[in-house]
């Protein structure tokens, strides 16, 4: 899924067991991988903590001693994060994709000359994610369904069935407006040169709002059963 910071990018999937594997648990143990995978890809909550502290550190620094200090501030929580979770063997990616992501802000901000272009790229990537994943429900392809079946090896076959693809459809649609009410506040804040608001705002609609996003789309994935009924039927 989307990260629930701008920061963050779609790790390598984990391995689960094949369909028949499986087959005659549950539907309840069946989904328990759902929810542990999708938290995976935002790094686990720990990583939506970490991806505030940057933002934290950024805005009071740039206050006190300057946009340079702030820039370079930023960067150091960024890559003490990446060096900490390296120490204590976690995955990295996130942190790395997290650390590459400030960089990017930072080299924004300095570009600008102005502390609100540290938030710039969030803005627009939130507004690039919202208006994609509405896309795929106007095509009848919502994301959330195509990401999972993608990350744990169920297809496409999921679309032809009209329940799942509903279920998929909410799912993606709590993604949109999570990524809409993102760019709507925060371009107004940024319009509005409230850079502390913006920074308040960006850590507000970060990780609860994605939490709240997840909490849907899991319960989409167990309602789905993870494959279409037909197909589940099929493996059992």
């Amino acid at each position: 899924m989307a990260s629930s910071d701008e920061y963050a990018t779609t790790p390598l999937p984990r391995t689960v067991p094949a369909p028949e594997a499986s087959a005659d648990l549950p539907d309840e143990e069946r989904a328990e991988p759902a929810q542990q995978t999708l938290l995976e890809q935002l790094g686990g909550f720990a990583g939506l903590i970490y991806s505030t502290l940057p933002v934290l550190v950024f805005v009071p620094v740039n206050a006190l001693l300057g946009l340079t200090v702030a820039i370079w501030a930023a960067l150091g929580v960024a890559g003490a994060v990446l060096v900490w979770r390296l120490v204590r063997r976690e995955p990295i990616q996130p942190a790395v994709s997290g650390f590459l992501g400030v960089g990017i802000c930072a080299l924004i901000a300095w570009r600008v000359g102005e502390a609100k272009g540290f938030f710039l790229f969030g803005i627009y990537t939130s507004l690039v994610y919202g208006a994609a994943f509405l896309l795929s429900i106007l095509v009848r392809r919502p994301l959330v369904g195509v990401v999972w079946g993608v990350l744990n090896g169920h297809g496409g076959d999921w679309r032809t069935d009209p329940r799942v693809v509903r279920l998929y459809d909410l799912a993606t649609a709590a993604w949109v407006l999570v990524f809409g009410a993102r760019y709507l506040v925060q371009h107004h804040l940024y319009a509005a040169d409230s850079t502390g608001w913006l920074a308040a705002a960006r850590i507000a609609m970060g990780w609860p709002l994605t939490a709240l996003a997840l909490v849907v789309t899991v319960w989409a994935v167990r309602r789905a059963g993870h494959l279409p009924v037909s197909s589940a039927r099929h493996a059992a």
